[in-house]
């Protein structure tokens, strides 16, 4: 695996960087060609916390995992883990016929112990499409008490998901 490593507000010395290497390095083993993946790699300060940001472009897939912890090898440790959990716990879906040209780059002759059983759609809502502005849709979220909200944008008339960042700040992804 390639590596993309860089930091803000803080410097990537050798060690960290040896680190990072070491740890998303065993990702490896996930891969078909793991030489033609490139792992992206951002460390940065939030307060006090060390925060890892890791993205893994496999082609048709992307595999991202933030952590953050006091401890800057405790947030490396916490987010190889993430995203080996997230490899491992989608092997079922990631093998089914449908996907298997998608999934060309991943090997999942793995076996899964312990793991958790895979997930079902268990609700369906039909969402009602009145066009509204950013603000009631936060406005409409917040009150919903949910982290994103779909809604239809007054301005563009796009369908819109609004949605909480880790940061407190909202994002939205709009569907063109």
């Amino acid at each position: 695996m390639k590596f993309n490593i860089h930091g803000k507000k803080i410097t990537a010395t050798d060690s960290i960087k040896n680190y990072i290497e070491e740890k998303i390095g065993r990702l490896d083993k996930y891969f078909e060609n793991p030489d033609d993946i490139t792992a992206t790699v951002l460390i940065k300060l939030r307060g006090n916390d060390q925060v890892v940001e890791a993205t893994i472009n496999a082609n048709k897939f992307i595999l991202r995992g933030e952590e953050s912890n006091k401890d800057l090898y405790a947030s490396i440790d916490k987010v190889s883990d993430k995203i080996e959990r997230q490899i491992r716990k989608n092997k079922t879906r990631m093998s089914k016929k449908i996907n298997k040209d998608l999934i060309r780059d991943f090997v999942l002759d793995f076996d899964i112990k312990d793991e958790e059983e895979e997930k079902t759609i268990v609700k369906r809502k039909v969402i009602e499409d009145k066009p509204m502005g950013e603000e009631e849709a936060i406005l409409q979220m917040e009150l919903l008490g949910h982290e994103f909200f779909v809604f239809k944008n007054i301005d563009t008339e796009n369908i819109n998901v609004l949605y909480k960042r880790n940061d407190g700040n909202y994002g939205i992804l709009e569907i063109k």
